[in-house]
């Protein structure tokens, strides 16, 4: 998963640990509606799925195959070729690896003794 960190996101590594890093991509890979919808259709399949999913979406084929290669690279997705078809899956494990690390930081946060909630 770290192999495509360095790729993706364009600062300064020796500035940023490679936890913030890691947090930065996953955010940023969530953060398109495309790459949801694809994740939230898989999810509501509950089972691989063979073939186009740009017929699920109103995306173009081109557009939807750029989205699973960034939820694939990023180990959201797994895509294995089966003849002349792609098998889309969730991959869970990662997906909640990722949720985890998500949780946790968000946690420390919420945690913080300080709070501005007049100004917000």
């Amino acid at each position: 998963m770290f192999a495509t960190l360095n790729i993706y996101i364009m600062i300064k590594p020796e500035v940023f640990d490679l936890e913030l890093q890691e947090l930065a991509l996953f955010a940023k890979v969530i953060s398109h509606p495309a790459r949801l919808a694809i994740l939230k259709y898989l999810a509501e399949t509950k089972t691989c799925i063979s073939g186009d999913i740009s017929v699920k979406l109103p995306l173009s084929r081109t557009t939807v195959s750029q989205h699973l290669k960034e939820l694939r690279d990023m180990g959201l997705i797994n895509g294995e070729i089966n003849g002349l078809k792609i098998n889309y899956c969730l991959c869970s494990s990662s997906i909640n690896e990722y949720l985890d690390k998500f949780d946790q930081f968000f946690s420390e946060i919420k945690s913080s003794k300080i709070s501005c909630e007049t100004h917000c």
